[in-house]
């Protein structure tokens, strides 16, 4: 965080053991700042631990030890001042189908303090904003899974906070709805502190202004996605070759990954994306190498690197876990009261 900017979320020390002392280290000494008016994007593979410091920042989990604080009042399960201030989207939000999108997101508003009549003005507002307008009296069993999602960003826009926490926000969405939502979390920042957290790397790069990478329940790294492309993304090299080339396109990807100034080399739809750790050598040496190699090439460039780049070379894989994973963060097995909450209207 840059010297002198308020923190609009602190935590330190923040940890969260579930099942006693033997049990999962799910958060483990989280030391975290988030800066006010910022989108804020929280990133890290299935189990690193991204839902349940969501959940220690909203006040719905309790932690095993360390502090949170929102605008920096201390956050407790068992209090509820900060909470007025927090919207909610949780990753798996569960609604009551019998009633209607513009009754549910009005009775969150209720539940954040509004009066009735402002309820149901911002409740109007925000079914406009997210495109659920013409579907608002529609009884919510009947809704899309993408339906739900933007009723569920809408009631956590419904009392105007000044904290936006959204866990996998558009993951239901297809691409139209994907984008005008994500234009409209940008926008946010005029107005609030939103953290957001995703599997989709491109999304992150697309809105957020900084990013907090977590791993087995730790902090990685964290800063302007800039600067963090600048400290950790080696140079990447993008070899195309014509088509009918395999064998030859083989070879010179065994023959790259010998090489002391290569990365690595990844065989990616019939090209080679190859990572440098000396940009020097690669620029004198990857075209003789190709040549050498008998290939024909329909193009050859130095791209830029990407978020995702980043987060593999920290991390080590890819931000959706392995397929046979069961994602999210280790399930409290019934031992936090509060945690239940995190399926309701806000926090």
């Amino acid at each position: 965080m840059s010297a002198g900017a308020p923190s609009a979320v602190t935590c330190r020390g923040l940890t969260k053991r579930f099942g006693g002392s033997g049990g999962v280290l799910a958060v483990d000494a989280l030391d975290l700042d988030v800066p006010a008016g910022s989108v804020f994007g929280l990133l890290g593979p299935n189990g690193a631990g991204k839902t349940t410091t969501l959940r220690l920042v909203t006040g719905l989990a309790r932690p095993t030890s360390g502090v949170v604080s929102i605008d920096g009042a201390p956050v407790a399960p068992e209090g509820s001042g900060t909470r007025a201030t927090i919207g909610v989207l949780d990753q798996d939000p569960r609604y009551y189908g019998w009633m209607t999108g513009r009754e549910l997101v009005e009775l969150a508003g209720r539940l954040q303090r509004l009066p009735a009549i402002d309820a149901r003005a911002r409740a109007t507002e925000t079914l406009g904003l997210v495109g659920l307008a013409e579907a608002a009296n529609r009884r919510i069993a009947g809704y899309s899974g993408g339906m739900r999602q933007r009723l569920g960003i809408a009631q956590a826009l419904v009392a105007q906070p000044r904290l936006l926490i959204l866990d996998e926000p558009v993951s239901s969405l297809d691409p139209e709805g994907r984008r005008d939502l994500l234009a409209l979390i940008a926008d946010l920042r005029a107005s609030a502190t939103v953290i957001f957290s995703t599997h989709v790397l491109a999304d992150v790069e697309r809105i957020c202004d900084r990013v907090g990478i977590l791993d087995h329940g730790r902090l990685v790294t964290e800063g302007p996605i800039e600067d963090l492309l600048a400290r950790y993304a080696l140079p990447l090299y993008r070899i195309d070759p014509e088509p009918g080339q395999a064998p030859a396109l083989t070879g010179l990807a065994a023959t790259l990954r010998a090489l002391p100034w290569v990365d690595g080399v990844a065989e990616v739809d019939g090209r080679l994306m190859v990572s440098v750790m000396d940009e020097t050598a690669a620029s004198a040496g990857l075209l003789p190498l190709v040549v050498a190699a008998g290939l024909r090439l329909a193009a050859f460039e130095r791209v830029r690197p990407t978020l995702e780049d980043v987060f593999l070379r920290l991390v080590g894989r890819d931000p959706g876990g392995d397929p046979g994973d069961p994602g999210g963060d280790p399930a409290d097995p019934g031992g936090d009261q509060h945690a239940d909450r995190a399926s309701g209207l806000v926090a």
